[in-house]
This record gives structure tokens, sequence and C-alpha cells, in this order.
């Protein structure tokens, strides 16, 4: 039985990736579910038990290390192994720099985003060097082209992206492999609950959400990704194409990201 510890598991893509595990695995998967939500994990982990699985459920707040600790040791207390970390759990911000006054919650973003990947990546590298397992970063195309509008969130998702890559090369000789996903706008409440730039959550989407991404199609991609350990899983033909046009037109890679926001939030 393989066990998978899934951060930012009690909605959104999280929440995706444990049910498709459920339903891929069943009772060959022993899935850990971490997040601050306790009643949006127990929800979770009875859709996971209906398909078989062993489920644990731990809440936990990833911007604190501590914590981050003690769910590596936790799970491997519980199941004696870990084959799979898939750090996901994020927040997202949408707002103008110059109309932040407090930047106090840069940095709170930056501790769930970076260093809670950081950190339960590192309680978990020996347990994942034991089993020649794999971590999955949760990224996001933001992590590879700077989005007007979202400093903060683009920081955090950039510093993913070299973290990661680093660390892949790394543990190249050790047969732990590293998968970085990055979605674009996928169908979740992750931007409404995001900080806007006094620091309360945003309530709203800056960006248009007409094409957005169901979640059960990131989740699934990042699934396949995951079977084939890819290193990178860039999930839409534009983000593909906005990759390669940073590196010949900046410019127009820019007024790209700039269309994707709703009117009311571009820059004046």
């Amino acid at each position: 039985m393989k066990t998978i510890v899934i951060t930012g598991a009690s909605d959104g893509i999280g929440a995706e990736l444990a049910r498709q595990l459920a339903q891929r695995h069943g009772t060959d998967a022993a899935l850990v579910l971490a997040a601050r939500n306790e009643a949006g994990l127990q929800e979770v982990a009875t859709q996971c038990r209906a398909q078989g699985s062993t489920v644990l459920v731990a809440p936990t707040d990833v911007s604190e290390q501590a914590q981050c600790s003690a769910l590596v040791a936790r799970s491997v207390a519980e199941f004696g192994r870990l084959d799979t970390l898939i750090n996901n759990a994020g927040v997202s911000a949408q707002a103008l720099f110059e109309d932040v006054e407090d930047l106090s919650w840069y940095e709170q973003l930056m501790r769930v985003n970076l260093w809670g990947s950081v950190w339960c990546t590192h309680a978990a590298l020996p347990h994942l060097k034991a089993s020649r397992g794999q971590v999955v970063a949760v990224s996001s195309l933001a992590g590879l082209v700077g989005v007007p509008g979202r400093t903060a969130y683009s920081a955090s998702k950039f510093a993913m992206t070299g973290f990661f890559e680093a660390l892949r090369a790394e543990l190249k000789g050790a047969g732990v492999g590293v998968t970085t996903a990055y979605p674009g706008v996928v169908a979740t409440q992750i931007r409404y609950r995001g900080y806007r730039a006094d620091g309360q959550p945003a309530g709203k989407s800056g960006l248009k959400e007409d094409k957005a991404m169901p979640v059960e199609v990131c989740a699934r991609l990042i699934l396949d990704g995951m079977a084939r350990r890819q290193r990178e899983i860039v999930m839409e033909p534009r983000a593909k194409l906005g990759r390669y046009l940073k590196l010949l037109a900046p410019g127009m890679v820019e007024n790209m990201a700039l269309a994707a926001l709703k009117d009311e939030v571009k820059p004046r």
C-alpha cells in the first residue's frame, strides 16, 4: 500500500486529487489529507473511503514548520512509509503593488506557498529517499510568467519553481522523482478567498473565469503526469506557447497577461 500525503486537501485541486487517487488506487492507497479546514477534510475523507482507500485526516497549517514536521511524522508512524508528497496548499492574491500599504500579508502568503512546501519536503525527504518515491509541487502558470496584479502570488510561485528545479537535480541519483505542475486558471474558490490589497479576503476573482479549466481536468492531468514521473506539467497550449514567447517576445506575453485581467483590476 502506497502512502500519499496531500496538503491543501480540504477543497479545490487538493480535494479532487484525493478523490481521483482513491478512484484509481482504491485499497492500494493510504491517503493523508492535510489542511486547516478539518470539516472539509472529513468530507473528502468520507468520499475517498467510499472508494476503498485508507484515509488519515491530519489538520495542518503548513505556514508553521513544526506542523509540517508533525504531519510527516504522523503519516510515517501511521503507515510505516511515505511514497508521495503532494505540496498543493496555497493562498492566492490579487492586488496592484502600489495599492498595498501593509506588506505583512505578502510574508504570510510566502510562508504558505513557498515555505510550507519547503518545510514539508524537508521533513519528508529521508522517507521519500527510502521508498524512491516522488515529491510533487503544485505551482501555477504565474510561476512561469509574471502576472500583473499578482506580484505576491507570482513571487511565491516563481520561488517554488526555482526550489523544486534545483531539488530535482540534487535528487537525480537518489531515485526520487520531482514533478512541478503549472495550472492556469482553474475553476476553484482560491482567487475568491485570496488576499486583496488591504490583506482581507478578496471575495471575487480578478481574472476572467469564463475559460477556467474544470478542477476535475486539472487533477487528472496532474495525476497522469505523476504516473509518468514527468519533470513538469504545463497544462494548456497557450501556456506552453507563452512560456517560449517570453524568450522571444516578452512584450507580447505581458500584453497577454494584462488581457487576462478583469477591467476593474487592470493597472491605472
